[in-house]
């Protein structure tokens, strides 16, 4: 470290030198056969200014190494202090109490914020997300007439609501906040939702799994949600009751993955949807029941991608949607039965749509007079 400060150092002055001598067109040094009292004490005075300058060197690289040896050890506290406090808030996530659980939740997500690096943090966020992939029974699996067991059900529904609320709360906080959770990445895998509400969340950057999770009553809700960049994923997820609704959300360079899912029930809301240079996949869907609405929803330059889609008595609106530089891809679909309904719609027509002439099971496919098989 000295010898670089030194090296730097001499660099500087040489260069601060020859701008000078280039600047005062000089072409060479007047020579002095004797050296009187006031050149001598000049140079007794640059000798020491050297050795000033030497020491200071010195001392501002021995404060600089003593300043990093004290963030290190402020850091190593701070994270031993995070570690204390992590495994009190995790230890009351497996609490009998649900208030005690609750407060869990609540504290784990201020460790969040106060975590003194960011992998602390995401640490954090992966707990809390972990929470949500725990086994969880829904009101519909109940036993009837027992009172005890939906008391418990409410009581841990309120704990994941809570998660959730949570996340939604630190994601709607702008990015330069010190306590924003956007960016990082959320793991909800596997996870069961019986509602929820992500409304006017910001997922910027990071992933977002929803892989195989099971949306299976009540209605979680993504209204006026923003997707920047990143990826969401719903691959292989299963929509069998109660709502999802994306209505007045944007994707913006964002991929949201729907491919492999399965929609049973559920129905599935993209009305007012925006989508700038994004994607909408549903690739292998399977729509056996329930609806999909994308009405009056903007793509600009995006992707809708229903190939190898089959449709087997689902509705799927674009009523009123507006395509300007986007492309609507049904290739392979099979139609056995249900409405896909295009109608009113603007833009382009869908690249490689398969009109079912030759189904044998009642279909609806409804265009707008613009667009021609």
């Amino acid at each position: 470290m000295l010898a670089l400060t030194f090296a730097a150092a001499l660099l500087v002055a040489a260069a601060v030198f020859y701008t000078g001598w280039d600047l005062l067109s000089a072409h060479g040094l007047k020579p002095e056969h004797r050296v009187d009292s006031k050149t001598l004490f000049d140079l007794v005075k640059l000798s020491f200014g050297v050795v000033a300058g030497a020491g200071a060197l010195v001392a501002l690289v021995v404060a600089y190494r003593r300043q990093r040896v004290d963030e290190d050890g402020a850091l190593r506290e701070a994270t031993r202090l995070h570690t204390e406090r992590f495994t009190t808030a995790v230890s009351h996530l497996g609490h009998d109490s649900a208030a005690v659980r609750l407060g869990g939740v609540h504290a784990l997500a201020g460790l969040a914020d106060d975590a003194p690096t960011r992998e602390l943090r995401q640490t954090c966020i992966d707990v809390l997300c972990s929470y949500l992939r725990l086994p969880y029974t829904g009101e519909a699996d109940l036993p009837a007439g027992d009172a005890e067991a939906r008391h418990n059900y409410l009581a841990l529904r309120e704990v994941r609501h809570s998660v959730i609320r949570l996340i939604r709360d630190h994601l709607r906080l702008e990015p330069e906040h010190l306590h924003s959770w956007q960016g990082h990445d959320f793991d909800f895998t596997g996870a069961t939702f019986d509602g929820g509400d992500f409304s006017e969340a910001t997922f910027s950057g990071g992933t977002v799994s929803f892989d195989e999770a099971a949306f299976s009553g009540g209605e979680v809700a993504f209204h006026r949600t923003t997707f920047s960049g990143g990826k969401v994923s719903f691959y292989a997820a299963k929509f069998s009751g109660g709502a999802v609704v994306f209505s007045g959300a944007t994707f913006s360079g964002s991929t949201v993955e729907f491919g492999k899912a399965m929609f049973s029930g559920s129905m599935v809301y993209f009305n007012r949807l925006t989508v700038c240079d994004g994607v909408l996949n549903f690739y292998g869907a399977a729509f056996s029941g329930g609806a999909v609405k994308v009405k009056e929803g903007r793509f600009s330059g995006g992707t809708v991608n229903f190939h190898s889609t089959t449709f087997s008595g689902s509705t799927v609106n674009f009523h009123g949607t507006r395509f300007s530089g986007s492309a609507v891809d049904f290739k392979e679909v099979v139609f056995s039965s249900g409405t896909v309904d295009f109608r009113q719609a603007r833009g382009t027509a869908p690249s490689g749509l398969p009109l079912p002439r030759r189904s044998s099971m009642p279909i609806g496919l409804l265009l707008p007079r613009a667009w021609s098989g």
